[in-house]
C-alpha cells in the first residue's frame, strides 16, 4: 500500500505518526543541503580545472574556506605534488578522451599539510550541441582503505620477510648438516683403517655401512702384522654413538693393537682391553663397554693350510664359507662384554681355512635390521646362514658385494651401522690378495 506522492507504506513501525514524520523529514531535506552535507565531496570545475563549486563536506575535510577556493583555485591545486603529476600526465588526458573517470586513486593535501588520501570519480558535462561545458567530480575518503591496504602490504612484507629468513635458516641448517657430515666422515674414516694391507697368501675386503651420516658410529676394524708370517685383525661395536662412542673407538682400536703386538694371543690381546675399559670407564660411574672378536691368521702356517684363532667378547660369531659349498658359523660360547666386570670371560674358536675358504666377522647391525612388512621382526643368524649358504663358496670380496647388496635391501630397516670384514684363502695360488678399499 502506497500513500500519496508514491512513498511506500513502511511495514511494522508500531507508529503511524512517527513513521510519517520520518518520510515528512526525508521528503523536505533540500537538493542543495544534500549536496552540500553529502558523505563525500562533490566539486564542479570549468574545463581548465577552475574550481566553480565546491560543497562543505570536502572543505571540511581539507580544512579551507569556500571563498579561498571557489572561482581561485583548479582542482589540480588541491593535491599533493605527486598527485599534481599524476592529474597532469594521466588524469586529465584520460578525462578528456573518455569523458569519465571512475575511483582514480589521488592524494589531496590539507590546509595544515597533511595528506588525504582519496578516490575520484569525474565525468564531463557536455552542452546541447555536444560541446563540454565542466566538470563534475566526486571524492571520497580511502583514508580506511589505504590504512588497510598499507597494513595488508607490511602484513604481506612481514611475511615475506620472514619466508626469506626461514629459507635463510634452512639453507644455512643445511649447510651446517653438509659441514657436520663432512667433518664427521673425515672423524669416522680416522677410527678405522682407510685401506686394508696387503696380505701374502690372503685375499681380504671390507666395507663399512654409516646408517646416520650425522652421526659418529661405533663400529670398528682392522688388519695389521704381528710377529713372524702372523696377522692380527678385530672388529667390533662401542656402546653408543656420538663423541662418546668415538673416543671409545679410539681407545679400544689402539689398546688391541698395543695388546697383539705385545703379545699375539686373541684371548690375551681382549682380556688387556677389557682391564682397560673396566678401570677407565667403571669408577667414574659411567661404564662403558664393547662387543669384539679378535683373531691371529697364519697363512700356510700347517702343511700350506691357514691357521685362524678366534677370541671373542660378547660379539656374533663368526661366519665361514666353506670351498665345497657349506657355510658354518664358529661359536665362541661363554664370552662376555668386553669392559663391565673385571676378570670377563673370553670365548675362544680355532679353524682351518682351506684354499676356496673365507671367514666373514660382521657386527650385530646386521642380524638386527628390521624385516617384515611392519618392520618388527629381526634378520637373525639363521636368516644370515642361509644366505652365506647360497652364496658358498666364494671370495671375500664376493662375499662382500653380496652382504653389501643385503644391506641395501633392507632399506630404513637398517638403523646401526654395520661393518663387515672378510679374509679369505685363495682357490688358485697367489702371493698377495686385493685388499677392499674402506667404503660407506
Amino acid at each position: 500500500m502506497c500513500r500519496t506522492g508514491g512513498v511506500p507504506e513502511p511495514a511494522g513501525t508500531g507508529d503511524g505518526a512517527s513513521a510519517d514524520a520520518a518520510f515528512t523529514a526525508l521528503l523536505e531535506d533540500s537538493a542543495e543541503d544534500l549536496y552540500e552535507s553529502a558523505p563525500c565531496g562533490y566539486l564542479s570545475t570549468l574545463m581548465d580545472g577552475t574550481i566553480a563549486k565546491i560543497n562543505t563536506t570536502l572543505l571540511g575535510w581539507l580544512g579551507l574556506d569556500r571563498d579561498a577556493v571557489a572561482g581561485r583555485k583548479r582542482f589540480a591545486d588541491l593535491l599533493t605534488v605527486g598527485g599534481k603529476l599524476y592529474h597532469e600526465t594521466h588524469f586529465a588526458p584520460l578525462l578528456r578522451m573518455q569523458g569519465e573517470l571512475r575511483g582514480i586513486a589521488l592524494e589531496m593535501r590539507r590546509q595544515d599539510g597533511s595528506r588525504l588520501p582519496v578516490l575520484v570519480s569525474a565525468v564531463i558535462k557536455h552542452g546541447t550541441e555536444g560541446e563540454p561545458l565542466l566538470i563534475r567530480i566526486t571524492v571520497f575518503d580511502a583514508s580506511d582503505r589505504r590504512a588497510y591496504e598499507e597494513e595488508l602490504l607490511h602484513r604481506r612484507q612481514e611475511a615475506e620477510r620472514a619466508r626469506a629468513e626461514a629459507d635463510e635458516a634452512r639453507r644455512q641448517a643445511e649447510a651446517d648438516r653438509a659441514r657436520l657430515a663432512d667433518a664427521l666422515a673425515v672423524l669416522q674414516r680416522s677410527l678405522v683403517p682407510d685401506s686394508l694391507p696387503a696380505v701374502p697368501g690372503l685375499e681380504t675386503a671390507v666395507h663399512y655401512h654409516t646408517a646416520a651420516p650425522d652421526q659418529l658410529g661405533g663400529d670398528f676394524y682392522d688388519l695389521f702384522p704381528v710377529t713372524g708370517d702372523r696377522w692380527a685383525f678385530f672388529l667390533g661395536d662401542v656402546c653408543g654413538k656420538g663423541p662418546e662412542a668415538a673416543s671409545l673407538t679410539s681407545l679400544t682400536r689402539y689398546t688391541l693393537r698395543a695388546a697383539a703386538h705385545h703379545d699375539p694371543d686373541p684371548a690375551s690381546a681382549l682380556s688387556t682391553l677389557n682391564a682397560v675399559l673396566h678401570e677407565r670407564y667403571t669408577g667414574d660411574g659411567n661404564p662403558r663397554y664393547c662387543t669384539c672378536i679378535v683373531g691371529i691368521i697364519e697363512p700356510g702356517a700347517a702343511q700350506g693350510r691357514t691357521v685362524v684363532r678366534l677370541a671373542s667378547g660378547g660379539h656374533p660369531p663368526a661366519l665361514v664359507l666353506r670351498s665345497d659349498g657349506r657355510a658354518e658359523f664358529l661359536p665362541t660360547p661363554g664370552g662376555l662384554l668386553i669392559g663391565v666386570v673385571p676378570g670377563a670371560p673370553i670365548g675362544t674358536a680355532e679353524t682351518v681355512l682351506a684354499p676356496g675358504d673365507t671367514v666373514v666377522l660382521y657386527t650385530d647391525g646386521l642380524t638386527e635390521a628390521r624385516i617384515g612388512p611392519a618392520r618388527d621382526d629381526l634378520y637373525g643368524e639363521d636368516a644370515l646362514h642361509a644366505f652365506a649358504t647360497d652364496h658358498a663358496p666364494a671370495a671375500p670380496h664376493e662375499v662382500i658385494t653380496a652382504l653389501t647388496g643385503l644391506l641395501e635391501s633392507f632399506g630404513d630397516g637398517l638403523d646401526d651401522d654395520t661393518a663387515l670384514l672378510a679374509l679369505g684363502v685363495p682357490a688358485a695360488p697367489s702371493r698377495t690378495g686385493p685388499a677392499t678399499h674402506h667404503t660407506s
